[in-house]
C-alpha cells in the first residue's frame, strides 16, 4: 500500500511540476494551484487515504506530502512573479530594488507663500478675504478716492487704460488697477458696516523697473472701519502682524506723508532686515524702508462708499507684499521674484 501511495505521490508530483511551468496567465495559475493543493485537490484527495495506511508507514507518506504541498506553493509564487515580469512594461533586466531618483518637488512662489501668512495673521484678527477682478475704471480707481480731477496718476505715464475703452470719464473709462484701494470702496458699498477686510492682488502701473520696482507687482490692502477706532490701534495692528509674520520683533516708525485717500496719512517703514539698519542699497542706505501708505480713511472716500464720515472713521494700510519678501530672504532685487528663473525660485521649497 505504502509503494502505491508513494507512485501516485511521484506522479502527482510530475504532472503538478508541469502544470504550474506550464500556466501563462495569473488566473490560469489559480486554476492549477487549486486542483493541486486546494480544499478540493488532488494532493487533499491522496491525504484522505493516509489513514487506511498502517500507522508505520503514515510519518513517511504525510512528511512526503507536506514536502510536495510546499513545492507546489513555491513554484506557483515564482511562476507568478514570472508573470507579472513578462506582463510588465518594466526589463526583466531592470533590478526593482536600486533606489529610484526622486521627482523634482514643487512650492509655493515665495510672494504666495508670503500673502498666505499674512492671510493667516489678518484671520487671526477677525478680518475677512476680499478678491476682485484686476480690470477697474477712473472712478473706483481714482474719482472715488479723493484724486483730483488733474491729478498726474490718472495720466498714461502712470496707468495703463485699456484700449477702446480709454475715452469718456468715471465709470465708462477702464484700466488695470493701479492699486487695490478702489475695490475697497466697491466692498463697503455692498456690505454693511463694521468692516474689517483685506484685499491681497496684483496691481499695475507703467514705470521703469529697477531693483525696487515692477510694472506688475503684489499689494496687500487691510481696512477696518467702525464707530471708534483709535488711530494708536492701528499701528499695533501693524507691528502685530509684521513681528508675526517675520517671527520676530520688526521695528515700526510713521511718517507724515499725503495720499488723497487717508486724511490724515503716514508713510509707514520697517526697519531694513537686509542690513539689519545699517545701510544697505534696499534702504538707500538709511536703515528703514518704506513698506505701506496708511492712515484714516479721507471723510470723502467714507462718503463715496455710502457712510456718514462724521460717524465712521477707521484704519488703513496697503502693504507693498514684494518688498516684505525682499525683507524675509534677504533679497536686494524684486525683479528676480518675476523673472521666472527657476534656478532662482528653487531656493524657496
Amino acid at each position: 500500500m505504502s509503494a502505491s501511495m508513494k507512485d501516485k505521490l511521484a506522479e502527482l508530483r510530475r504532472n503538478g511540476e508541469a502544470g504550474i511551468a506550464s500556466a501563462s496567465t495569473t488566473s490560469e495559475l489559480h486554476n492549477v494551484k487549486a486542483s493541486l493543493i486546494g480544499r478540493k485537490g488532488a494532493l487533499t484527495d491522496i491525504l484522505k487515504d493516509i489513514q487506511s495506511l498502517d500507522a508505520s508507514e503514515r510519518p513517511e507518506i504525510g512528511s512526503i506530502a507536506n514536502e510536495l504541498k510546499n513545492r507546489f506553493a513555491k513554484l506557483a509564487e515564482e511562476r507568478e512573479e514570472a508573470i507579472q515580469l513578462a506582463s510588465s512594461a518594466v526589463s526583466p533586466d531592470f533590478d526593482l530594488t536600486v533606489p529610484g531618483i526622486a521627482p523634482h518637488g514643487g512650492a509655493l512662489h515665495p510672494i504666495t507663500q508670503m500673502r498666505y501668512d499674512l492671510d493667516d495673521a489678518f484671520r487671526s484678527l477677525g478680518f475677512e478675504i476680499f478678491q476682485e477682478s484686476e480690470i477697474t475704471s477712473e472712478l473706483y480707481a481714482f474719482d472715488n478716492l479723493n484724486f483730483p480731477p488733474d491729478h498726474p496718476a490718472r495720466e498714461s505715464m502712470d496707468t495703463y487704460w485699456i484700449a477702446g475703452h480709454d475715452s469718456g470719464r468715471g465709470g465708462d473709462r477702464l484700466c488695470l488697477r493701479p492699486h487695490l484701494t478702489g475695490a475697497s470702496v466697491r466692498y463697503m458699498q455692498t456690505r454693511r458696516p463694521p468692516y474689517r477686510f483685506v484685499y491681497p492682488g496684483r496691481v499695475y502701473r507703467n514705470e521703469t523697473t529697477d531693483a525696487r520696482h515692477e510694472r506688475a507687482f503684489f499689494q496687500y490692502e487691510a481696512l477696518t472701519v467702525d464707530r471708534e477706532f483709535p488711530f494708536s490701534a492701528g499701528k499695533v495692528m501693524v507691528k502685530s502682524i509684521l513681528d508675526k509674520v517675520f517671527g520676530r520683533d520688526v521695528p515700526v516708525r510713521m511718517r507724515v506723508g499725503f495720499f488723497p485717500f487717508v486724511e490724515p496719512g503716514y508713510e509707514i517703514d520697517m526697519g531694513c532686515l537686509v542690513c539689519g539698519g545699517s545701510g544697505c542699497s534696499v534702504c538707500k542706505h538709511v536703515g528703514w524702508i518704506e513698506i505701506m501708505p496708511g492712515g484714516t480713511p479721507h471723510p470723502n472716500v467714507l462718503a463715496a462708499s455710502g457712510l456718514d464720515p462724521a460717524e465712521y472713521t477707521g484704519f488703513y494700510v496697503n502693504i507693498g507684499l514684494d518688498r516684505l519678501v525682499m525683507m524675509r530672504y534677504g533679497v536686494d532685487d524684486v525683479r528676480l521674484f518675476h523673472s521666472a528663473d527657476l534656478r532662482f525660485l528653487s531656493q524657496f521649497k
